[in-house]
């Protein structure tokens, strides 16, 4: 039941308040003296004050309900208090509404005012008592993750990352293979790093490769090795990536490109653990955790043909998908702040933070590179920053999305225009480097030096 506190030298008055509040279902706790009230106010629940701004009959001054009120503020700074004044202390009672007080309420007091103040309250209480709790179950939650696993100095706010990381934690220990999905510079190896970081294999090594940036030719033998002089240029054997991995985990980014006839290779080693080098007949076995990733709906590849299904079985035991930046926007500040203070000692300058109007141009941009653009604009923010304070203006945030498509291309520079043309590219081939570089007429090596620079990458 609610509980309400009033405080006042006139019993009468508290007498009256308890048969009004008590046709609403609202307890009401008496007390004719701050002391009193303030004892009361230590071993009784209660969710709303009512204290009188004078305690006996020659004080009109109103400095004992400012005592009063500080000290309830200091017993219990969120609890909500109304002031009961009159005409004579009216101008007190609103310097400590200004102070925090909730409301004041004239003597003699309209009934239906004062129900519908204290109910506005009570509710708001209820509301701010919840949002308390959330918060600090909330806080106890991460601290326990944080606790009984290695988070890799993941920066996160969000409840959609938190998910997202605590997927990661718990399908670690188990021996399954793990799909990370999601847009590009999301943070997808960072997880994939989690997962490594927390599973039985955390003592071997981790070792990434990104499948796209790779040449379609070069890719078998980056992957699985290759003997000496089993292609033009190959004057050594060279160890691949599964072999380095052995006893660890291989990440593998960007598994979309991997061509089809590679993917037989692929889904062989991944059921059998066997594979052969480049040139070599000798098979060799490997242990290795593969946890592969990519920014392009696999489904339909498969749809396509450009994608085997068995292998995607293979692959996806567990999806986790990973949101983009701009739909966790509370991760957006504390992010930010983690690459400012990296970036400010490695520049070795002196900067305290964002001013609000860089915080707002933060929130407010699209963030179509994720987290990769988040840390670059950051970066050449600290560069340009004159004061202890990074400013928006030091942001240099370009505009992005549609706002940027309405311009006319005669208004733009030849960079927004090469930006907005590989932009549509891969809009129009939903994020597949290698389609939208052939329709570009650019090489997939090209194409990403230019992700790169444009912080889409």
């Amino acid at each position: 039941m609610r509980s309400i506190l009033v405080i006042d030298d006139n019993p009468a008055v508290a007498q009256a308040l308890g048969l009004l509040f008590g046709l609403h279902d609202i307890r009401t706790l008496a007390a004719t003296s701050p002391a009193a009230g303030l004892a009361l106010l230590a071993r009784e629940r209660v969710d709303l004050v009512i204290a009188d701004m004078n305690f006996g009959g020659d004080t009109t001054s109103g400095d004992e309900g400012a005592a009063l009120f500080r000290a309830v503020r200091a017993q219990q700074p969120d609890l909500p208090v109304v002031l009961l004044t009159a005409w004579t202390h009216l101008e007190s009672a609103v310097q400590l509404v200004k102070a925090g007080a909730a409301d004041y309420i004239g003597k003699p007091w309209d009934n239906d005012k004062l129900i519908a103040t204290v109910e506005n309250l009570l509710e708001l209480a209820e509301s701010t008592r919840e949002r308390q709790r959330l918060l600090d179950e909330q806080r106890r939650r991460r601290e326990l993750l944080a606790g009984q696993y290695d988070l890799c100095g993941t920066v996160f706010a969000s409840d959609a990352m938190e998910r997202v990381v605590e997927l990661a934690c718990r399908v670690a220990r188990g021996d399954v293979r793990v799909l990370i999905t999601g847009p590009n510079g999301a943070g997808k190896e960072r997880i994939a790093q989690i997962v490594h970081a927390n599973s039985a294999l955390r003592r071997g090594p981790f070792v990434a490769v990104n499948c796209g940036a790779i040449p379609a030719e070069l890719i078998e033998a980056e992957l699985f090795g290759a003997e000496a002089g089993a292609f033009t240029g190959a004057a050594r054997a060279r160890v691949g990536r599964f072999e380095t991995a052995d006893g660890g985990t291989l990440f593998l980014d960007e598994i979309a490109n991997v061509p089809m006839n590679l993917q037989a290779k692929l889904l062989r080693v991944l059921e059998v653990g066997e594979m052969e080098r480049v040139g070599s007949s000798k098979t060799k076995r490997v242990d290795v955790r593969v946890i592969s990733a990519t920014n392009a709906e696999l489904g339909p590849e498969v749809e396509n043909g450009r994608f085997r299904q068995d292998l995607l079985f293979r692959l996806n035991t567990i999806e986790i998908h990973i949101p983009p930046l701009r739909e966790r926007k509370q991760d957006i500040a504390p992010l930010a702040m983690h690459f400012l203070v990296a970036h400010a000692r490695r520049y070795r300058k002196s900067l305290t933070g964002f001013d609000q109007n860089a915080l707002d141009a933060m929130q407010q941009h699209g963030w179509q590179g994720n987290v990769r653009e988040l840390n670059h604009v950051v970066e050449r923010a600290v560069l340009m920053a004159q004061g202890n304070c990074v400013k928006a203006a030091d942001l240099a945030l370009r505009a992005s999305g549609s706002a940027a498509s309405s311009r006319k291309l005669e208004d733009m520079g030849l960079e927004e225009v090469e930006e907005l043309l590989v932009k549509k590219a891969l809009s129009r081939f939903g994020g597949n480097v290698s389609q939208a570089a052939g329709a570009l007429g650019l090489s997939r090596s090209a194409l990403y030096r230019r992700l790169q620079r444009f912080g889409l990458s």
